[in-house]
């Protein structure tokens, strides 16, 4: 079996996933495993579905280091499970580490946790020069951050619904609903008309 693992930071309004799927396709996944969470986050639970899953001989196939991990020590522990469930690992174009056979390459695997640390130091930069900018922005006197929310910002169709929230013929999953809104969204909401 040879799955593909595809893996963005933010929610698929913000980036779009699909890219990395069709080329994960083309490359010959049979099936393709998805989510949406920081590169650095201890626990991406997709991503340990696959490990876990993975039989000895499976392929797991990703685009870049940077989409299993931006941590040098995960990336390791990753490395690790490869060896340990004889399976093989594929950065498309660039580097395979080959297990199946339950030796690891070490060339293979030094050319891999190189590319992770490097996959480190681009977030550790990016963080840096976003806090950078940050301190510039308040600095200038300028607001960090979203835009203050008003009772004016509600949209209408919640307003239109809101009454039978109170009337109790709905709870806040069915209002979330009907407004097409998030419920951390109507919380807000219910919080600014309370």
């Amino acid at each position: 079996m040879i799955y593909g693992y595809a893996r963005c930071s933010t929610n698929e309004s913000k980036q779009d996933i699909n890219r990395q799927i069709r080329e994960l396709k083309t490359a010959g996944a049979n099936e393709v495993i998805f989510e949406y969470e920081h590169g650095d986050s201890p626990l991406k639970c997709n991503l340990q579905f696959t490990l876990d899953h993975a039989q000895p001989g499976d392929t797991i196939i990703t685009l870049e280091v940077s989409r299993l991990s931006r941590s040098t020590q995960q990336l390791c522990e990753i490395i690790e499970v490869i060896k340990q469930k004889r399976l093989r690992l594929v950065i498309v174009g660039s580097i395979t580490i080959d297990c199946r056979s339950g030796e690891l390459d070490a060339m293979s695997a030094a050319f891999l946790k190189m590319a992770g640390v490097f996959a480190e130091l681009e977030l550790q930069m990016i963080r840096a020069r976003v806090k950078s900018g940050m301190q510039n922005a308040r600095a200038k006197g300028k607001r960090i951050g979203r835009p203050q929310t008003t009772t004016d910002d509600i949209p209408a169709i919640f307003h239109k619904h809101y009454l039978a929230y109170v009337a109790g013929h709905m709870n806040v999953s069915d209002l979330a609903r009907v407004c097409g809104l998030s419920r951390p969204t109507v919380y807000k909401y219910l919080k600014m008309m309370g």
